[in-house]
């Protein structure tokens, strides 16, 4: 996270430096996984200059984040993509680095034991991400002789690979031509071409269709507007500040930009508070185990006395899901 350096050639993730802005190699066809497009392309897209802006900013913006560099592997970006999901780049630095000192390949990761593996998950969300890569590592090495696949087709048959971190891998560790889209695209998407403040609140045809037309033909400019346009959106067209007068598609042909920066649509639905929610008991019971290796009965419903059956609940799921073991003494990591 240091500022840029000149374009290259790079094995790394979609988080951080470019490939080559100006590449000239033959177009190759989007290894769009088992469905294809999902659409028929249409007069709508980012337009060649725009595409070009942005791959000019990133060579000069991009931050060097260690997922990106040239002697990363395809386990390290995998990783690195099934981290980034929902959880902010400063969060994962530290978890994903001491990840790959621990387990470099997925074999290192198939023999360890699930209790260390929840334990370096610690807070990054989800902790059945971390078991499904973990499942996913007993996978590759089982069925890819321990290399991560080749193909979306592929990667999506993996424990716990979906379509966008398929088309990740397949763009930023395999340098093939895919359609990669997560929040920060969508939304740089939604804003320069539709003109609307924010995308849908659910990931549409529609939006897929867009993404398809406007990835550029040639393989490296493919995986470059990639890495790109989801920086410009992490750093600059953020959803709650963007900055417009640093983005690189202000003066080329932003929509929204052009249209005054209209507000987004009232957003009218209830939200949940997380304060006293099963999810944040489960949050609590987790943090003890990695703490404690093992809690009691009485340990855990001290973390509300109130609601009893709050916690019960939540033991029950956690022990459903395999993150941890009941007996009657209590309940442990797996």
């Amino acid at each position: 996270m240091n500022g840029a350096e000149a374009p290259r050639p790079t094995t790394g993730a979609g988080r951080g430096r470019a490939a080559p802005a100006r590449a000239v190699d033959a177009p190759s066809p989007v290894d769009a996984g088992p469905t294809g497009p999902s659409a028929s392309p249409g007069p709508v897209a980012v337009d060649a200059e725009a595409v070009d802006a942005v791959i000019d900013w990133f060579a000069e913006a991009g931050r060097d984040l260690p997922w990106r560099h040239e002697d990363v592997s395809a386990w390290a970006i995998l990783v690195s993509e099934v981290m980034l999901q929902q959880t902010p780049v400063v969060r994962v630095l530290p978890r994903w680095r001491e990840w790959m000192r621990r387990w470099p390949a997925p074999a290192d990761l198939a023999d360890a034991p699930t209790a260390e593996v929840l334990r370096c998950w610690d807070r990054l969300g989800y902790p059945r991400r971390a078991l499904r890569l973990q499942e996913c590592a007993r996978a590759i090495v089982r069925e890819h002789g321990g290399r991560v696949p080749r193909g979306q087709e592929a990667l999506r048959a993996l424990p716990g690979i979906g379509e966008y971190t398929a088309a990740a891998v397949t763009a930023f560790a395999h340098h093939g031509r895919a359609v990669v889209v997560d929040t920060n695209i969508r939304r740089v998407l939604a804003r320069s071409v539709l003109g609307r403040a924010l995308p849908d609140r659910s990931y549409s045809a529609a939006e897929r269709a867009l993404a398809t037309r406007s990835l550029p033909a040639a393989r490296e400019r493919s995986v470059a507007w990639n890495q790109s346009v989801m920086e410009l959106g992490a750093l600059v067209c953020t959803a709650r500040s963007p900055r417009c007068a640093q983005c690189p598609l202000a003066g080329n042909g932003c929509a929204w930009f052009a249209a005054g920066r209209p507000a987004p649509e009232p957003d009218t639905r209830r939200r949940q508070a997380f304060e006293g929610t099963d999810r944040q008991m489960r949050g609590l019971i987790m943090a003890l185990l990695r703490r404690e290796g093992a809690a009691s009965q009485d340990q855990l419903m001290a973390l509300d006395r109130e609601d009893p059956d709050r916690v019960r609940r939540s033991l029950r799921t956690l022990v459903a899901d395999g993150l941890a073991v009941q007996d009657g003494a209590g309940l442990s990591l797996p």
